[in-house]
């Protein structure tokens, strides 16, 4: 290779820039055939003579269900009868032929995506593979053992509850988190506080063969190494296999706004297998995230032909942009933690994403797209796939990518101490490279995590006395966990993807320690754990806050799939099982005693807890936002759920919004006005994530509650985009002066050019100290196409925390849980699936009046 070439291999490394996505292919020419084997499988409890028809991908938990076995393992407290499930080992069987050109060919390799966790594989009666790790890809060379009619394929699962106790029985002490930190396996599978303990097995990814003759394309990485207005470098590295060496002429084809070919000729080795091509791109489109550009996507596709006249092809989406985790110490703070994209600092507005359902193989793409889309329209930007979970399927980046949505991705560990032998650690190796090499060209991936929580659950959660450990029994738990996040990992990801930036634990201070709020990342769990007001999120904002929230129970709708009429109270086995929080209940309890009147029924408490969930995080929202700079990140906790219960999530797990998710796309919107009464004075900030400074001004009323102007003023304003901007204080008895705080509110208007860019309704009392009217809420109904349908609704008097439904219906509402103003009328769009007089007669419309 030329000299210049290898210079700029080594200056590709040190750049911090990256494009992607890879998408699997099927190859037409003869070199590698794929073929899926998802068909006529069957399975059974080991030692039993029935089997029973299974569907792969799948999981033991819903191949039972599906064959009526066992019922609803969400619904009423049917959880506690189906933990005998994971103390049994599990055997799947199919059959099937391979053609001549298969058997033919001079490679067959069986690839498995996801094995779930502890299964031997046999095929035709001999063992191919012994698999221990949920996360790994498992690629086995199998052409020696096929035949070409009736090959039987036999895997054995084994419990990863007594694999997980023996080996845990082989250490002298307990580890924090017991038997799971001994399975490479998804820890929320034993149960969180949000969710359920099934500890399934199966094959819960693709099952495929591979074949292929003379070479193959392993894998790509795709980098720009220059990122300018008029040009993109890019270098491209594959990893080739070859039987001999072997001439391999390339071309690749780049179509975005336009159409861009080039080509290349390589001669490669056997024992090397990885060449680099480097190419320009003229006027490159920037990948932007959601809010500051678009999500701009070009399609390569790579074409490989030897001198047979055999082809390889692959084709990755990738993205130009430059990202950078900034984390260099403040003179006078502390140290900082924020994303440097495309050139500018980027305020990160997000939430965290845990597994969209129990049972991995019911999370299709469409309900991804639901998940991701909602995400994106209540004006996401980042989302942290956290550690207790999974890499998530290709489908789930792929779309993150064209909607713009950045990736904060943990690796798979959380909360707990694990295992620092020779066969876990390279076990974990191994799971990283599989994993970092599938997802590292994404545009969406922003920064790799090692951990969640464990740092500053060693330091501050008592486990050394919880679980009376010596002086060298806490050395040797400490120094297992350094290999593993100061070496093992970080080690294997710069040999797989050494662009992207790493923190090997969030968080690294306890939000307990003044020095959260200065240093790094903090996970903020005063409010909740803590019981402290709501009011700390403004005296405790970090500098990236990557985990805060508040609990909230899902929709009546939602609750009526896992609780019958009768089953519908606190106190009920069926709502009480759907409640992980070990005091979720009376802390929900404690801090809507301190906001709302007390819910005169069930229903009306599920509706005040989804207010009071969304009241909370409002405020932690517009304190994040309030200081910025100096907070850079608001990511809460958690955007969705894996089944239906009282959890911290803004969407239920039948994908309806809570009242917070409707609160998330309001304070998540580009400008925001941040009111704030502090001792005796009344403040206004406004918090701009424009891409400039904008002139604008804020026009304020105080309005009561049946419509009258006690008093108007405004405020003109330079707003900066670089930090919050003050625009007015005043005394707040001037502010209340011949006002009834009981009875009246403040309406707040960013205007410029006649054009509205925020507003904000701000109460002088909490919700439980004001004197609201029964109201009268009128409203029409029009028709507009496509059964879209529009609702017009206005009202004489204020309507706090206006509600709509439709009866025996599913309609998504453009707004909901809104304050309907006095003599101003609300429009609201949706689409609810029926006629038009059905709507009139099935609208539903409740307000926080209405609950006692």
């Amino acid at each position: 290779m030329r000299t210049t070439h290898n210079k700029k291999i080594l200056k590709f490394i040190l750049c911090n820039l990256r494009i992607f996505s890879l998408l699997f292919f099927i190859s037409a020419n003869g070199q590698t055939v794929t073929t899926e084997l998802h068909s006529n499988w069957r399975f059974r409890k080991t030692g039993d003579k029935e089997w029973m028809n299974a569907s792969v991908p799948g999981t033991v938990h819903t191949d039972l269900l599906n064959n009526k076995k066992i019922p609803d393992p969400f619904f009423g407290d049917n959880e506690k009868e189906l933990q005998w499930i994971d103390t049994c080992s599990w055997e799947y069987e199919t059959w099937f032929d391979m053609n001549d050109s298969v058997l033919q060919a001079n490679h067959c390799e069986i690839s498995f995506e996801g094995l779930d966790t502890y299964a031997n594989v046999y095929l035709n009666d001999s063992l191919i593979l012994a698999a221990d790790n949920m996360f790994r890809t498992w690629n086995v060379d199998c052409k020696k053992f096929l035949k070409p009619e009736r090959n039987h394929l036999f895997i054995r699962f084994e419990s990863a509850t007594k694999k997980g106790k023996e080996e845990a029985k082989k250490l002298p002490y307990t580890l924090p988190g017991d038997e799971r930190v001994f399975t490479r396996k998804a820890q929320y599978q034993y149960g969180w506080d949000w969710g359920p303990r099934f500890l399934g097995c199966g094959i819960w990814r693709p099952v495929r063969f591979n074949t292929w003759n003379f070479f193959r394309i392993d894998n790509i990485d795709v980098t720009n190494e220059e990122l300018a207005d008029s040009v993109a470098t890019i270098i491209t590295q594959m990893v080739i296999t070859v039987d001999k060496p072997t001439s391999i002429f390339f071309k690749i084809v780049v179509e975005g706004e336009r159409r861009d070919s080039f080509y290349f000729t390589r001669s490669i080795q056997p024992e090397e297998g990885i060449t680099n091509l480097l190419f320009d791109i003229r006027n490159p489109r920037r990948w932007s995230c959601n809010g500051t550009g678009d999500a701009n996507l070009y399609r390569i596709t790579f074409q490989a032909t030897n001198a047979l006249q055999q082809s390889e092809v692959r084709t990755i989406n990738y993205g130009f942009r430059k990202v950078v985790l900034i984390q260099n110490v403040d003179s006078t703070i502390g140290r900082p933690f924020y994303v440097w994209l495309n050139g500018h600092p980027v305020f990160m507005k997000g939430a965290n994403w845990i597994p969209a359902d129990h049972f991995l193989p019911r999370v299709t793409k469409d309900k991804y797209r639901k998940l991701l889309t909602d995400a994106k329209d209540a004006n996401i930007n980042m989302l942290r796939v956290w550690g207790g979970g999974v890499y998530e399927d290709d489908a789930f980046y792929d779309l993150c990518d064209s909607l713009g949505i950045l990736i904060w991705q943990d690796f798979m560990f959380a909360n707990a101490m694990y295992p620092g032998d020779s066969a876990f650690l390279k076990n974990v190796e191994q799971e990283v490279k599989d994993n970092v090499t599938r997802l590292r060209c994404h545009p969406c991936i922003t920064l790799w995590c090692g951990n969640n929580e464990i740092d500053e659950g060693w330091k501050n959660w008592d486990w050394q006395k919880q679980y009376n450990y010596t002086a060298d029994d806490s050395l040797k738990i400490w120094n297992d966990y350094y290999k593993l996040f100061y070496s093992v990992i970080p080690e294997a990801l710069g040999k797989t993807d050494p662009l992207h930036q790493y923190t090997e634990s969030s968080p690294r201070v306890g939000w307990g320690h003044k020095e959260s709020y200065e240093r790094g990342d903090s996970h903020y769990w005063g409010v909740w754990w803590g019981k402290e007001p709501f009011d700390s999120y403004r005296k405790k904002t970090g500098r990236f806050v990557s985990e805060y929230g508040f609990q909230a129970m899902p929709s009546m709708k939602t609750i009526a799939t896992f609780a019958t009429a009768d089953q519908r109270s606190l106190k009920s086995a069926s709502i009480k099982n759907h409640q992980k929080s070990p005091a979720g209940f009376e802390t929900i309890d404690h801090y809507m005693s301190d906001w709302y009147k007390q819910p005169k029924d069930f229903e009306s408490y599920v509706y005040v807890s989804q207010l009071l969930q969304a009241e909370g995080i409002r405020i932690a929202i517009e304190a994040h936002r309030g200081a910025k700079p100096h907070c850079m990140g608001s990511l809460f906790w958690q955007l969705d759920d894996c089944w239906p219960g009282t959890s911290w999530s803004s969407i239920d797990y039948d994908g309806r919004w809570k009242a917070l998710h409707y609160a998330v796309k309001e304070s998540f919107q580009k400008y925001i006005i941040c009111p704030e009464h502090e001792g005796e004075m009344f403040n206004i900030k406004i918090a701009s994530d424009d891409t400039g400074f904008t002139n604008a001004t804020l026009r304020f009323r105080a309005i009561d509650f049946a419509g009258n102007v006690l008093w108007r003023d405004s405020a003109y304003s330079y707003i900066s985009n670089v930090r919050t901007t003050a625009v007015y204080k005043m005394k707040y008895d001037d502010l209340v002066y011949a006002v009834n705080p009981a009875r009246a509110f403040l309406k707040m208007e960013l205007v410029k050019n006649e054009k509205v860019l925020g507003e904000k309704i701000y109460y002088f009392n909490k919700p439980k100290d004001l004197l609201l009217d029964k109201p009268d809420v009128k409203f029409t109904v029009e028709e507009k196409n496509n059964g879209d349908f529009v609702l017009t609704l206005s009202a004489n008097t204020l309507v706090k925390n206006l509600f709509l439904d439709i009866k025996d219906a599913d309609a998504h509402f453009s707004d909901n849980y809104f304050d309907l103003l006095p003599h101003e009328s609300k429009v609201v769009s949706f689409h609810p699936g029926i006629t038009i007089d059905e709507v009139r007669r099935k609208v539903i419309i409740r307000s926080l009046a209405d609950t006692y």
